[in-house]
């Protein structure tokens, strides 16, 4: 048997499912202590403090049957009636059809009436209605005897205050359990935002709090964010210092090359001296990280993608905008973006003959998709293709251009950083490489 339907009714968030345990207990204890407070003031009190007033009731009809007369009988009832706090009158009248009358929520009242009905032969009607008196008229060999006597002799008096006192008993314990629960899930969040911040690439002020179990959680989170944010600064010093080490060396072959005089013997050696540096140059954009270095601003992501475009289409690239769906600004790091979107262009134009840029809002994302008319790469070797320096020379046409597979790592770590993801398909429409990179608004 599954249990699939209740999956679906449960609180998904943390807070609504420590609630609901709260909460649960509480109702439980409610139910069962209101079962049991009215099995025993709404019967068993009521059924008792009725069978006292029935002897009460029994020794006045006794003496009325037994009295000579009429107004004998009149005068002893009145009599008893005084000292047993009953309101006797002989013979008595009934206002309106004989028959019992009570409010709907009297449930005492239909305990009482059993009662009497029970043990007391001749009763005629009762009434219930005034819920301060009881009155019943019972028929004697004297003619019928109204009867009337304080409702509280037969019932237990206020037996609400107990569920009062219950119920705001309970509403007091539940807020103070949800201030204190409040409290114990506030660190859990405030863990939560700072982890997430971080993969987005920002680094916030985050102190431990709460239970043990917490604050050694949130002690974690620092020394593991310590430990990346130190790596990351000795890999950014370690290749800043190569950077520096490697560029002047070939700075003086430039110049030297530059000044050998022989165009024809210098120039394929220069176009492999600029080769080498824009592989030192892509290697140092990777492992500094710049998509993470730079401030998130608030921006129109269409502006963005258009000036983007417009420069691709200058520097001679076949790039079009597809489509813009929806509206709004984003939190976006705008030199990272760029970088990741031309380095989508730069692929698509090298490796097919145009490609083309749609650009979706969502509420919670900004999707950006680069199409093209290339081969494509196989489903089977896509996550391959996002990791650093990868180059999948059987999918990709190598003759169109060379790369040292770094394009498609910074971009995804990009999208990494901006909270998002990059997704590599297959374009329906152009029959290429389709290329989603989402990001977080």
């Amino acid at each position: 048997m599954t249990f699939g339907w209740l999956k679906n009714m449960m609180p998904r968030g943390l807070y609504g499912r420590a609630a609901l345990i709260l909460i649960l207990p509480i109702v439980t204890i409610q139910l069962v202590v209101s079962i049991a407070f009215i099995q025993r003031h709404f019967e068993d009190v009521t059924r008792q403090m009725t069978q006292n007033v029935v002897l009460e009731l029994a020794l006045v009809l006794d003496t009325v049957a037994k009295a000579p007369d009429l107004a004998s009988a009149e005068a002893e009832a009145t009599r008893l009636g005084a000292g047993l706090e009953l309101e006797v009158t002989l013979p008595g009248t009934w206002p309106g059809p004989e028959a019992d009358a009570r409010v709907f929520y009297d449930f005492s009242g239909r305990v009482m009436t059993e009662v009497l009905r029970e043990e007391i032969s001749g009763v005629r009607a009762i009434d219930l209605t005034n819920l301060r008196k009881v009155a019943a008229l019972i028929a004697t060999p004297k003619g019928p005897l109204r009867v009337e006597f304080p409702r509280r002799r037969v019932s237990a008096s206020n037996p609400h205050q107990l569920l009062v006192l219950m119920l705001l008993t309970s509403l007091l314990m539940t807020a103070i359990a949800f201030v204190f629960l409040r409290n114990q899930l506030r660190p859990i969040r405030r863990l939560a935002a700072a982890a997430g911040e971080f993969g987005r690439g920002r680094s916030v002020e985050y102190r431990p709090a709460g239970a043990l179990e917490v604050r050694a959680a949130g002690n974690a989170f620092l020394d593991m964010r310590a430990r990346i944010e130190r790596q990351l600064e000795q890999r950014t010093l370690l290749l800043s210092g190569v950077s520096h080490d490697l560029k002047t060396p070939l700075t003086r072959l430039k110049l030297g090359l530059a000044m050998l005089g022989d165009e024809a013997e210098g120039e394929p050696l220069l176009r492999d001296v600029g080769e080498m540096e824009r592989l030192l140059d892509a290697f140092l954009a990777f492992v500094r990280g710049d998509a993470q270095e730079e401030e998130g601003e608030v921006l129109d992501p269409v502006v963005l993608l258009r000036d983007i475009i417009e420069d691709a289409r200058r520097a001679g690239q076949n790039v079009t905008l597809h489509g813009v769906e929806g509206r709004g600004t984003a939190t976006l790091r705008a030199g990272a973006v760029r970088r990741a979107i031309e380095n989508l262009i730069g692929n698509a134009v090298r490796y097919g003959s145009r490609a083309e840029v749609s650009l979706t809002l969502m509420d919670r994302s900004v999707r950006i998709t680069v199409e093209d008319d290339g081969p494509g790469i196989p489903k089977a070797r896509r996550d391959e293709a996002l990791r650093p320096f990868t180059r999948l020379d059987a999918a990709r046409n190598q003759d169109r251009g060379t790369g040292v597979g770094l394009g498609l790592a910074i971009t995804a770590d990009i999208a990494r950083s901006h909270g998002g993801v990059l997704r590599l398909g297959e374009s329906e429409r152009l029959g290429g490489l389709r290329a989603d990179l989402v990001l977080a608004r």
